[in-house]
């Protein structure tokens, strides 16, 4: 176990770049196992789900060649799908939630899939009904297996029908994207997530040669066909690594420059920093955030405390409420966070008040933040990280506060941000890896 030391309270600065994004890496190099032929993904961040996805494709004797650091191919003629039925499989699945995701392509095209039960963080319930309906749906049955917590998948094979989705789940849609690009006939999705993972997954599948219309729409209408190819793909930059630095830059009071940050795809993430007084400058796809000595909560415009909750996309991402709720600390004026998705994500917000925030957590999914207008800084202690996006928002709270803080359980922040540590450290950060 892994813990960071913080030496608190210094400001950043100079220029830092987004690795790329994380949900969608787990979608398109799951899509790998769609064709036989090479596929070749670049901006691939070097993180522990990622990495972990990779090793259980090598395991399934998917052919991987790493070109540099953050470009593989992946070739995928030679599957064992034997290797699903292992007890090897079970365990090393189960610990990535990204794992659902092979499920979609294994039964496109080998008509057989294990789905196991979602690991990952602990920030409440996170259900697989939307994939097995869908993937019902197609045509494929599916069996609970209670000794070991798996959904076994078969089909004789998959065709087309209209579905309506009981939730825009992104995860659920793009595994069920992928089963249907091969399925005979034609799937209407109705209620289907539009996130740009979905989108560039959806870019992916046609260069691919899949044949799919409504991308970036909440209805998708997928033809499916005999094959798939290869192709080649980039990874846009993580938009909640974006958001990530736009908070950490206001709560330590510096001036960062967030280069390449494929700002088109951003959607509402700077606005609703602007919300809380941040303010952040465009030049060409970087984004400059200013040293700010005060940034003030906008209030609705009847004098009401600003609330800022989750919403499917074009929404606000749940990924950034963390993010939001920390940064909101040292602000002027209040604001109420209302997460609306996972029932766990706000439990964190005990030690940013043992911290010295003034935080009231209403419930589990709300929390009310009462800025400290920088009148103090918050006190470094000793804290652990539950979660990636909880563990990221306690790394901000400790570099902007005075002292030392130590943050263990940092496996949790590995899963989901490349080399943290560094990439701070060469922007002034104080950040110390013990092992």
């Amino acid at each position: 176990m892994a813990i960071f030391e913080v030496q608190g309270g210094s400001p950043l600065s100079g220029t830092i770049t987004p690795q790329g994004a994380k949900n969608e890496a787990l979608q398109v190099i799951s899509a790998v196992l769609l064709t036989a032929e090479p596929v070749t993904i670049s901006n691939i961040p070097d993180i522990v789900d990622v990495n972990l996805l990779i090793d259980l494709l090598k395991e399934m004797n998917v052919a991987v060649s790493r070109i540099d650091n953050s470009t593989y191919t992946f070739t995928a003629d030679k599957v064992n799908t034997d290797y699903l039925e292992s007890a090897s499989f079970h365990k090393n699945s189960s610990r990535l939630r990204g794992s659902v995701m092979l499920a979609g392509p294994l039964l496109a095209r080998f008509n057989k899939a294990y789905l196991p039960k979602p690991g990952g963080d602990k920030i409440g319930r996170r259900r697989v009904d939307t994939h097995i309906i869908g993937f019902e749906r197609l045509g494929a049955t599916f069996h609970y297996e209670e000794d070991n917590g798996f959904f076994k998948l078969t089909t004789t094979g998959l065709r087309g029908c209209n579905m309506l989705l009981d939730e825009p789940s992104v995860t659920g849609t793009a595994n069920i994207l992928m089963a249907a690009v091969l399925a005979k006939g034609t799937t209407v999705i109705y209620n289907a997530a539009c996130e740009p993972y979905i989108q560039q997954l959806c870019k992916m599948l046609i260069n691919m040669g899949a044949d799919i219309e409504g991308v970036s729409s909440n209805l998708l209408t997928i033809r499916g066909v005999e094959k798939l190819n290869g192709t080649t793909h980039r990874l846009l930059a993580d938009m909640i690594e974006v958001g990530s630095f736009i908070g950490m830059a206001a709560m330590t009071n510096s001036e960062i420059t967030i280069k390449d940050a494929d700002i088109p795809y951003l959607g509402m993430i700077p606005e609703k920093f602007s919300q809380l007084g941040i303010k952040t400058i465009f030049n060409g796809d970087d984004i400059i955030v200013p040293k700010q000595d005060i940034y003030e909560i906008q209030p609705f415009l009847d004098g009401g405390v600003l609330t800022i909750y989750d919403h499917p996309w074009p929404g606000f991402t749940p990924d950034l409420l963390s993010i939001v709720l920390v940064t909101a600390i040292q602000a002027r004026g209040s604001v109420l966070i209302h997460q609306k998705m996972f029932e766990s994500r706000l439990f964190f917000v005990d030690k940013l008040i043992e911290m010295g925030a003034q935080i009231i957590l209403c419930d589990p999914h709300r929390a009310v933040v009462i800025g400290l207008e920088r009148e103090r800084a918050l006190r470094g202690i000793n804290m652990t990280s539950p979660d990636i996006r909880a563990g990221v928002a306690l790394l901000i709270a400790a570099l902007s506060a005075k002292g030392k803080s130590v943050i263990q359980n940092i496996e949790q922040i590995d899963r989901g941000y490349q080399s943290i540590d560094k990439r701070l450290n060469a922007l002034g950060a104080s950040i110390k890896r013990i092992d």
